[in-house]
């Protein structure tokens, strides 16, 4: 029997979506299938860094520019003091030679930790597939549920 691990990444936090990866990486590294619905402000660690040029309407380019691009732009859930604390953050991870987010993501796509993007929250956000990393799933609130019913750790983080 399949051991299932779900998560819930609603945060935009850098902090708190490192958080997920580690727990997603450690549960798939135990033989957990592991799937990550990324919901809300969780999308933007699945965000592509570069600018991507999609048609939106005023509203979805306003929360494409206010949103940050990608997993290393996420700000910190405490002390991030205008961006400085980002920062401090990743130098004591590079000084103690741990995973940045973005090498977290790409192990969880390695170990083959199911990705999905809230399509509800996308419609919402303007956010089109275009401006997400390759190799992620997407789907609604059913299917994250399908996956949890039969999941053993469900975590919202």
């Amino acid at each position: 029997m399949t051991t299932k691990t779900t998560i819930v990444l609603f945060s935009g936090e850098y902090d708190k979506a490192m958080a997920a990866y580690i727990i997603a990486n450690g549960a798939a590294a135990y033989d957990h299938e592991v799937t990550i619905f990324h919901t809300f402000w969780g999308l933007n660690a699945l965000r592509k860094k570069e600018n991507i040029k999609v048609n939106k309407g005023l509203l979805e380019k306003l929360f494409g520019k206010m949103m940050p691009k990608g997993a290393d732009r996420m700000g910190l859930s405490k002390m991030n003091f205008l961006g400085f604390g980002p920062k401090m953050i990743k130098h004591v991870i590079k000084q103690h030679q741990a995973m940045t987010l973005p090498q977290l993501i790409a192990m969880a796509q390695e170990q083959k930790v199911n990705l999905v993007a809230c399509t509800m929250t996308m419609d919402l956000l303007g956010l089109k597939e275009e401006e997400l990393l390759k190799g992620i799933d997407y789907a609604g609130v059913a299917a994250y549920l399908a996956e949890a019913e039969d999941g053993h750790v469900n975590l919202f983080i």
